[in-house]
């Protein structure tokens, strides 16, 4: 019999050699296994990154958004296992992160000059990781959230899906004389479009800064389930996600969830493309997640727009992390 190696002597023989820092390693979504989109069957959820943001129409860099928001993520799987398990302190549960079991497909093979074949490649690759499983998007600009839903309702067989979108903007322009039919800003509307998915299935939550002088007869005419940044303020948030998520379920097999991090005020989060003053905090958005996370219609999550470039501090893919890691403890963990 072959003598260990003198690396398996030293971890054998050392405690906390088999403690993985936050920072050490491969950076994948929570420090999940590496696997192939054919083989996450046996896991709770899987990750993929989309490293695109050809489709902006301000500033650049959410191409970098998946990296930043693995590399974040590690801080909780770090803690977990060196602690055994984590009591979390505002829900007073106890949350064991061995319960969640996820992969890291790796990143979508995207096309910077070809927006049309970067769509075919996201919308095959998360069907094929939603009939297996959860997928767990990291954007890249939000116009790959149109392929990304088509995508997960093929792949899960769902008929109609439901959308949960919370942002600044409501991304419903269906053609700009500058970026054309297929931005980011026309998003929601593709969607809106698509077959699996009517206006009167999209719930928008925060939404603020300025749209189309005729939006709220837009949004009365077409169905669509309007929660703006002002609703919020007076509501609060908890109330309005509980009804966005209800009513994005109500006729549908299942939700699909997606958080642009502008969505989120620029003093908290200003790593992103298009900020927009007056948004959630982040105590508001991680309410936001525990709301989503504890529905059983949702199926699917995406989190979108991290140009990390723009935030020195890195607080901004810390929170889309974070974001991530609340809606999956909720749905897993707990």
């Amino acid at each position: 019999m072959a003598e260990p190696s003198r690396a398996a002597a030293f971890r054998n023989a050392t405690t906390g050699a088999s403690v993985e820092l936050s920072y050490a390693g491969i950076s994948t979504f929570l420090k999940g296994a590496p696997r192939d989109v054919e083989d996450v069957s046996d896991v709770d959820a899987a990750a993929l990154g989309i490293p695109y943001d050809g489709a902006v129409s301000n500033r650049p860099g959410a191409r970098y958004g998946p990296e930043a928001i693995r590399r974040a993520s590690g801080w909780w799987a770090y803690l977990s296992d060196y602690k055994g398990g984590l009591t979390n302190m505002w829900t007073g549960k106890q949350v064991n992160f061995d319960d969640l079991t996820v992969a890291d497909c790796g990143d979508v093979p995207v096309f910077p000059m070809d927006e049309e074949l970067t769509a075919e490649s996201i919308r095959a690759h998360v069907a094929t990781v939603a009939e297996r499983t959860f997928p767990v998007i990291l954007g890249g600009d939000h116009y790959c959230t149109f392929p990304a839903v088509n995508g997960f309702a093929e792949g899960a067989g769902h008929d109609r899906v439901g959308f949960v979108q919370i942002d600044a903007h409501t991304d419903t322009v269906s053609e700009s004389p500058v970026f054309g039919t297929d931005f980011h800003g026309s998003s929601t509307a593709l969607i809106a479009d698509s077959p699996h998915t009517e206006f009167a299935d999209v719930s928008q939550v925060g939404i603020r800064g300025y749209e189309s002088p005729d939006f709220f007869e837009f949004a009365d005419e077409t169905g669509l389930n309007l929660y703006t940044m002002r609703e919020v303020d007076e509501r609060g948030i908890e109330a309005v996600v509980a009804d966005a998520v209800a009513a994005a379920a109500a006729d549908t097999d299942a939700v699909y969830v997606s958080f642009d991090i502008d969505g989120i005020d620029p003093s908290v989060a200003p790593g992103t493309g298009t900020p927009v003053p007056g948004g959630l905090t982040a105590r508001q958005a991680l309410q936001t997640m525990e709301v989503l996370g504890a529905s059983e219609d949702v199926g699917a999550v995406d989190l979108m727009e991290v140009a990390p470039q723009y935030d020195p501090t890195g607080g901004t893919p810390r929170l889309a992390s974070y974001l991530l890691v609340t809606l999956l403890e909720r749905q897993f963990a707990e």
